[in-house]
């Protein structure tokens, strides 16, 4: 990551204070409650795509600071209502918002920054940036639904696990990485591969923190181990263990699944780990990272596309 940060770290500091500036609010609480999740760490990699993806082809202008910053407030409205319905309370290693200020205020000031995002896109001009937005916010609203439709099911398969992933996490990194490819005016076959590259980035992305869930450190990984447990939420580790384990620890992993009991994680740890079910899903993981560097064959070789494969490697080898 220091690389990339060598490359892209004046720029991020351009959006930093993008968004410190668009935070404003006259409304107190709102100002408290967004600048607490915005400062609250994370690792900005979805605007760090939208900086790289123009950047690497070719963008000389200042538009991309602003839209990394709408990409960076869609992502936080997300985390704000995904924790009041995931009844969440510890993120990046913090109380979240809604155990300080409450689920009413979590909720409203998710729907502030997510206005506030369709204000700062409006001041680009361009009505395909705000189509691809439009639809992208859209897309994420169903990934949210199906996520809670499938909440306990124990008969979900991988295809529709990755559905979820693919609407619920990789659409706004699919995003971040076409806007780039949009505001460098290129042709569509390159913002298509740019896209792509996001949306497999994203997924990769996604599925090591399923991953992470059953393997990680709560230190690292800055929340509790077996959150997807306990919210009765089929991740790929268990659902392999359903798949491919044996009937005992499949047996072992419906039931805590049923009952959304965490109680049950040292149960269910063995029972993925006697399963190589957490290996199984860093494999899927790294072929969607290399299906995302795949995407960025033969273009231009320079600094931000270097960035670009190498926050594909960075998405699958990590510890949070």
């Amino acid at each position: 990551m220091e690389f990339v940060k060598s490359v892209i770290g004046e720029e991020m500091q351009a959006v930093d204070q993008v968004v410190r500036d668009r935070l404003y609010s006259d409304v107190i609480l709102v100002r408290q409650v967004a600048e607490y999740i915005v400062n609250s760490g994370g690792k900005r990699l979805r605007p760090m795509m939208v900086l790289l993806s123009a950047k690497a082809l070719g963008y000389e202008g200042t538009h991309h600071r602003e839209l990394a910053g709408v990409i960076e407030f869609i992502h936080t409205s997300t985390l704000l209502h995904d924790d009041v319905v995931d009844e969440s309370d510890l993120r990046r290693g913090r109380d979240t918002a809604n155990v300080l200020f409450g689920n009413a205020a979590s909720v409203l000031v998710g729907d502030f920054l997510y206005s506030r995002a369709f204000q700062m896109m409006v001041s680009c001009g361009s009505l395909r940036i705000m189509q691809v937005l439009a639809d992208t916010t859209n897309i994420i609203a169903e990934g949210e639904v199906l996520q809670l439709m499938n909440i306990g099911n124990v008969d979900i398969d991988e295809a529709a696990y990755l559905k979820v992933i693919r609407y619920k996490t990789a659409k706004l990194f699919e995003a971040a990485a076409r806007l780039g490819a949009i505001l460098a005016e290129s042709n569509p076959d390159t913002e298509d591969r740019m896209a792509r590259f996001g949306m497999h980035l994203g997924t990769a992305f996604q599925i090591i923190d399923d991953v992470l869930d059953y393997s990680g450190k709560t230190s690292e990984i800055g929340k509790t181990l077996g959150d997807d447990l306990a919210e009765g939420k089929a991740t790929l580790p268990l659902i392999h263990v359903m798949s491919h384990g044996t009937p005992e620890a499949a047996h072992i992993v419906r039931t805590a699944l049923q009952h959304a009991n965490r109680d049950e994680l040292p149960a269910v740890l063995t029972a993925v780990q006697a399963s190589g079910s957490l290996e199984y899903a860093r494999a899927v993981a790294a072929k969607e990272a290399q299906l995302a560097k795949d995407c960025l064959e033969g273009l231009t070789l320079n600094p931000y596309l270097q960035s670009l494969l190498l926050l594909a490697d960075i998405s699958i080898n990590r510890n949070s």
